[in-house]
């Protein structure tokens, strides 16, 4: 199901889905390690990362040892030399899940999971790492120790990439509050997973990422303006379209999803007034994952959800426009222009005006717009 949903987001399957059960032996060979590096100890069945070891312990949250320890409130285990020192190997009784290791039955701490699959998967070096900032300290602290130590030659991960967290019409999701769902539980109630993530990407991932009613109603209309602009693109029309460079320049700073939403939206303007060809706007469109290849699928899927309104509403009849617009814009690259002229005259009478402009031709539908004529007019072409 996690793949389904985030499929449904437009996100790419990640090349590597490890298990960290699939990875016992590894971790292993790196306690073992660290144990021969003078950098971790065994103590009571359990094996510790020796924090004191490795001096630059704390750079990425910011904090010292010793600061780190005054302000400990937790009991510290007796067999550790400092109480800062972490777990990476502990006994496991008959009702826990362990595996056989030079120091008895027992299982991996948490932190040397990561290390070990990434140093497997990465290599002693990669370029990023994620993760929520609540995760900076004690985990990420943790992993960087170990796996500098263990590689001294590596830099375990060169660039830290920490998300704030989701909050829900402006307060903490928490089941406690009863705001709590799942992006499963928003496409079963019909919100389309293109909106969800541009609401998500709207916000950069450094700031509290606010989901609301309101913001996924907007990101809705807009996304319906948006495909109905590529009404009428052929795919030679989108195989000319290029990716506007301010697009990447926005990524490439801090990944700054906000700045590139921007900028489409002004990508999107500028084309609605003919200054730019439609096409360079699909493609910098589905450079951030947006308008897929069929944009039919957007107009027939069935509205469910409340959020829809406006123009939106209108959303299951758009697929006939975009078939005359389509059908009509063939003819004139065919040169029929006589057919292409009475089409477009009886499309008007119904409600519908094609116009061809320099880059792309427009379909404009009228308020009282009679689909029932537009479809017969469809089923004859």
């Amino acid at each position: 199901w996690f793949l389904d949903d985030m499929a449904a987001l437009g996100a790419r399957e990640p090349d590597h889905m490890p298990r960290a059960t699939q990875y016992i032996p590894q971790m292993v060979t790196m306690i073992e390690e660290l144990i021969a590096g003078g950098h971790a100890y065994e103590a009571e069945g359990h094996v510790l990362f020796a924090v004191e070891s490795y001096s630059k312990y704390g750079a990425l949250s910011g904090r010292t040892v010793k600061d780190m320890i005054a302000g400990s409130r937790v009991e510290v285990a007796p067999y550790k030399r400092n109480p800062m020192d972490f777990v990476l190997w502990k006994p496991s009784t008959g009702d826990q899940p362990g595996w056989e290791s030079p120091w008895g039955f027992g299982r991996p701490g948490w932190h040397i999971e990561c290390s070990a699959m990434a140093y497997e998967l990465l290599g002693e070096s990669f370029d990023i790492h994620g993760g929520g900032n609540d995760l900076m300290f004690p985990h990420h602290e943790n992993e960087i120790a170990q796996s500098c130590c263990a590689h001294p030659h590596g830099d375990f991960a060169r660039y830290w990439m920490h998300n704030e967290m989701l909050q829900v019409e402006g307060r903490k999701m928490s089941k406690s509050l009863g705001n709590f769902f799942t992006v499963r539980d928003l496409l079963d109630q019909g919100v389309p997973g293109e909106v969800i993530r541009f609401v998500f990407l709207s916000t950069h991932y450094r700031k509290p990422m606010d989901w609301t009613v309101e913001k996924a109603r907007q990101a809705r209309d807009t996304l319906t303006k948006w495909h109905y602009m590529a009404i009428g693109l052929t795919g030679d029309d989108l195989t000319r379209g290029e990716v506007l460079d301010d697009v990447i320049a926005a990524l490439a700073n801090d990944l700054n999803t906000h700045g590139a939403m921007t900028v489409l939206n002004r990508v999107y303007n500028e084309a609605l007034l003919d200054r730019l060809p439609v096409a360079d706007f699909v493609a910098t469109a589905n450079f951030l994952g947006f308008l897929t290849p069929n944009v039919s699928d957007w107009f027939i899927a069935p509205v469910k959800s409340g959020i829809v309104s406006g123009l939106s509403e209108q959303v299951p009849f758009f697929w006939i426009a975009e078939e005359i617009a389509n059908h009509w814009n063939i003819l004139r690259n065919e040169k029929e222009f006589a057919r292409a002229d009475a089409l477009k005259a009886s499309s008007l009478a119904s409600g519908l005006e094609l116009t061809a402009l320099q880059y792309r031709p427009s379909a404009n539908l009228s308020e009282d717009a009679n689909f029932d004529e537009l479809r017969k007019i469809l089923e004859e072409l």
